[in-house]
C-alpha cells in the first residue's frame, strides 16, 4: 500500500495513528494536533473584527462545585429545581446535587444569599471549583 493512500485513509477516518505492516516492512503514521490560532479581540479602527470572542463573566460572589461530577438542579427529572434565579436562599439550604461515582452529594449554601444566575446547565459535567451559581449576599 502506498504511503499517500495510508495518509489519505488516516485523514478521511480522522485517525491519529495508523500502522501498516507487510512482510518485514512496517509503517506507522502519527498525526499531531494543530496548534490553535489566536483570534484577535480587537481590530484596527478602520477594520471590523472577523470573529468576536467574549470574555468570561466573573461574578463577585459565587458558589462553586466542591467536587467533580454531574450537576443536577433537582432531586429527580420530575421534581422542581431546588432553587430558581431571583430566589432568596438561607445558609444550609440545598442548592443542587452533584453525582460522583453513583453517589448524589448535596451542595448547600454557606451563607444567606439571593441566586442571581444559574451558571451550569442541568445534567452537565462539572469540575471541582467550577462556578455553579452567581449570588448576591444578603
Amino acid at each position: 500500500m502506498e504511503l499517500k493512500k495510508l495518509h489519505e485513509f488516516m485523514l478521511a477516518n480522522q485517525l491519529e495513528t495508523v500502522e501498516y505492516s507487510q512482510g518485514t516492512s512496517r509503517v506507522r503514521l502519527v498525526r499531531r494536533p494543530c496548534a490553535q490560532q489566536a483570534v484577535p479581540l480587537f481590530a484596527p479602527a478602520n477594520q471590523q473584527p472577523q470573529q468576536h470572542v467574549p470574555a468570561p463573566v466573573r461574578h463577585a460572589n459565587v458558589i462553586a462545585s466542591p467536587l467533580t461530577g454531574i450537576f443536577y438542579r433537582a432531586a429527580s427529572p420530575s421534581s422542581p429545581p431546588f432553587i430558581r434565579e431571583g430566589e432568596a436562599v438561607k445558609s444550609g439550604q440545598v442548592l443542587c446535587l452533584i453525582e460522583a461515582m453513583k453517589v448524589f452529594n448535596e451542595v448547600k449554601a454557606e451563607f444567606d444569599c439571593v441566586i442571581a444566575k444559574v451558571l451550569v446547565e442541568n445534567g452537565k459535567p462539572v469540575k471541582a471549583g467550577l462556578e455553579l451559581f452567581a449570588v448576591d449576599k444578603k
